[in-house]
């Protein structure tokens, strides 16, 4: 019962406070890749010890002092003359001098009563993000850095969630820490100068989980929701960390209005539930006024809005509509058309056709897609719109093909037994 506990208990603080934990050994150490190798031998060591000894009364405070006496361990090894060596021993105490996020020498820190800093804890955490998103790595790269170290998830739960092998995720999570040693990207929030282009590799990353925890683009799920909840945590740590950036809180907002349908897409066996046949009493109203909330805050910023404000707004007309015929189509097709504008792609494009449908008709909308064939070869989601216009239009045996040109390509087991279906109800 007590190595349950223990071990209930390490994964319990991991998930909270890994990423304060791997930003002050990282700030300390001045080595992003030790301090996430130092944080994960603490992590081993607390698997071993709390279920043996019983959980300390400060669990993060406890993990922080084992990583940092492991970094005090690593630099003697190096050098008993170290320069970093020695003020990490003063930081412990042992030369009567602490700083950082530890204030006062205080003899609880031997037994893992670390004292916070919020302030430091909070340009950590930002600083751990900053890196953890650097545009020297690849999208992939980030993804899986992201949510080891600053969402704490293990190799294995990334590998999961992504439907790739472990030591694929180990190699890129690798890979990564070496390409930023080699890059020498110091580990700092960067300068104001270069903030906003940062910021917003920050939020892609945000977005591409949550999007992957949303619509699963293969395997047997159509919600993967722990991803999802992941990143909608991600995002919220970061409004509270940037809080006068407008598009951080549009992106809570998109996350939190999207998140909000999640009851009722999905039938009792699994299934994807369609828009039209959704029933809006089991859409979660708490996250709908939290998202309405975020989208108002970043309005009140007064510079307009961004990629994710206006894809805030659109989701915002959903959640306020009674029925898909009481929605403003109109107004989503105006916010699609901004949208393209200001961040071009054809799937903007694609959902713009579906929003043209309902507010003008199948055949204004079928020209849009005809014109997106060529940017969306391959994708399972031209033909699939495709087909939709084209049943509407009274021509079944072009929709039979569309949509079975879509079950080819779809990768996802519960969309393409959707597909299937609609290949089926058209006879």
């Amino acid at each position: 019962m007590a190595e349950h506990t223990g071990r209930e208990a390490v994964a319990a603080v991991w998930r909270i406070d890994s990423a304060r934990i791997v930003g002050a050994l990282a700030r300390y150490t001045g080595d992003f890749a030790l301090a996430e190798d130092l944080a994960q031998e603490a992590l081993a060591e607390a698997l071993v010890s709390w279920p043996r000894d019983g959980v300390p009364h400060n669990p993060a405070g406890w993990l922080l002092t084992t990583g940092r006496r492991r970094a005090i361990d690593a630099f003697r090894r190096r050098s008993a003359l170290d320069d970093r060596y020695a003020a990490l021993a003063r930081d412990l105490g042992e030369g009567g001098v602490v700083t950082g996020a530890i204030t006062g020498a205080d003899p609880r820190e031997e037994a893992g009563d670390v004292l916070w800093d919020p302030d430091q804890i909070d340009d950590d955490v930002l600083a751990l993000i900053f890196t953890s998103c650097h545009p020297v790595l690849s999208r992939e790269a980030r993804v899986a850095l992201t949510l080891r170290v600053v969402g704490g998830l293990t190799s294995d739960e990334i590998a999961r969630a992504f439907l790739v092998p472990t030591a694929t995720v180990q190699a890129r999570i690798t890979r990564a820490k070496k390409t930023l040693a080699a890059a020498r990207v110091p580990f700092e929030v960067p300068p104001a100068a270069d903030r906003a282009e940062r910021l917003g590799t920050v939020l892609s990353v945000v977005y591409l989980v949550f999007t992957e925890g949303s619509s699963a683009t293969s395997g047997d799920r159509l919600l993967r929701l722990d991803l999802a909840a992941e990143a909608q945590r991600l995002a919220r740590v970061l409004a509270r960390l940037v809080p006068d950036e407008p598009e951080v809180h549009a992106l809570v907002a998109l996350l939190e209005l999207t998140a909000a349908r999640f009851p009722a897409r999905t039938g009792p066996d699994g299934g994807p539930v369609l828009l039209e046949h959704q029933d809006r009493r089991r859409w979660d109203r708490a996250a709908i006024g939290r998202g309405r909330a975020a989208l108002a805050r970043a309005e009140r910023a007064g510079r307009g809005l961004g990629p994710y404000g206006l894809q805030a707004a659109i989701a915002e007309c959903h959640a306020v509509a009674a029925s898909v015929d009481d929605t403003d189509w109109s107004r989503i097709v105006v916010l699609y058309e901004a949208l393209g504008r200001l961040a071009p792609s054809p799937v903007v494009d694609l959902n713009r056709a579906v929003a043209v449908a309902m507010a003008d008709g199948p055949a204004a909308a079928l020209e849009i897609v005809d014109g997106l064939a060529d940017a969306l070869a391959g994708s399972h989601l031209l033909p699939s719109v495709r087909g939709e216009l084209l049943a509407r239009l009274g021509r079944p045996d072009e929709a039979r093909e569309e949509f079975a040109r879509a079950v080819e390509r779809c990768a996802n087991v519960r969309e393409r037994a959707l597909l299937e279906g609609k290949i089926a109800a058209l006879g």
